[in-house]
């Protein structure tokens, strides 16, 4: 009796895979993926599908092997072309993670949102923080179960709602300094009244006042009265006469790429965009796109992040030359 080798020919095995899942028509498709490739393919970081696929075939079963037949394709897809139905499998299919790396995952997240409810909320009796522990705590004592589709920031905002039903905790107040006609004082003291606001300090130059107040972040973002009102920062020290120079070409660029505040539009129907970092009108939409890569609207953002005000364009000049003069003493110092 004759010995006949039985070949898998329709099998082909990988191994170290990301899997990417799609069932449809009641039939499961598979791809083979690159690990950490799927995420980037999506979020359009990786442009090549090469680098994303380990190979540019679909299966029913990649672990096995077991490449997908042509008429379910036909049947689920509309066609046989392996590329285009690898193409939507991978935009529109689940990638499927093992246990221990979603559970790194999620572990990962449940550790961020934490990190964001604690600097983001006080303890109303002692006016600090709360320690990043006793926040997971709190977290577990509501049994939080983490959403690996939503983003953290928003699941924190969610989460501090909800520790608030049950525990003294609140929300960091917002620091504000607002600067007003004297004559409209009373308008905005009865908005921070009702706004359980707290005046720090109050200060008054010639007919405009000064005032330091702290309010509910949840306030300054959902009440739209909040623009009639600017952001204010003492004016720099004089600068001296040998940067004058300087100040006049720094101010020469920064003009060429920002857009001049005016109080009236000749044609009457360009629509102005008002940039809420800079605090100014900065005009159409193009004009809006080439003021984002100003250095006065770069110059204003890292002063955001610092948690300082913003600055005019003239200030932002000033603020500038300031720092570069500041920075050649020290390289010169010893």
């Amino acid at each position: 009796m004759s010995r006949i080798l039985v070949q898998p020919i329709g099998q082909k095995r990988l191994t170290n895979v990301a899997v990417v899942r799609l069932k449809k028509h009641g039939v499961r498709f598979e791809i083979a993926c690159y690990k950490n490739k799927v995420l980037s393919w999506r979020a359009g970081v990786e442009k090549d599908l090469d680098e994303v696929l380990q190979s540019q075939i679909v299966y029913s079963n990649v672990s096995k092997g077991v490449l997908a037949k042509s008429k379910d394709l036909l049947a689920a897809f509309g066609t046989d072309d392996q590329t285009k139905v690898c193409l939507e499998i991978l935009g529109k299919g689940e990638l499927q993670v093992a246990g221990k790396e979603r559970e790194s995952q999620l572990s990962s997240q449940f550790r961020d949102i934490a990190t964001l409810v604690m600097q983001k909320t006080i303890n109303p009796e002692t006016q600090r923080p709360y320690t990043i522990s006793m926040i997971e705590r709190l977290m577990h004592e509501i049994h939080l179960a983490v959403d690996p589709n939503s983003s953290s920031k928003k699941q924190a905002l969610e989460v501090i709602r909800e520790l608030q039903k049950h525990f003294p905790i609140k929300r960091s107040p917002m620091r504000l300094r607002l600067t007003i006609p004297e004559q409209n004082f009373s308008s905005l003291l009865e908005k921070l009244n009702s706004w359980n606001s707290s005046i720090i300090s109050k200060d008054e130059s010639g007919n405009q006042l000064s005032i330091i107040c702290e309010v509910d972040p949840g306030y300054f973002r959902r009440d739209t009265d909040m623009d009639h009102y600017d952001d204010h920062e003492d004016m720099p020290p004089s600068l001296p006469k040998d940067t004058s120079d300087s100040v006049a070409r720094l101010s020469e660029r920064i003009r060429k790429q920002t857009i001049s505040v005016t109080s009236e539009n000749p044609e009457g129907e360009l629509k102005q965009n008002k940039c809420s970092t800079c605090n100014a009108l900065v005009g159409d939409a193009k004009q809006y796109r080439e003021h984002f890569k100003s250095d006065w609207h770069k110059h204003n953002l890292r002063r955001k992040t610092r948690q300082l005000p913003s600055l005019t364009a003239d200030e932002c000049m000033a603020d500038v030359d300031m720092g570069d003069s500041k920075a050649d003493l020290k390289e010169y110092s010893f």
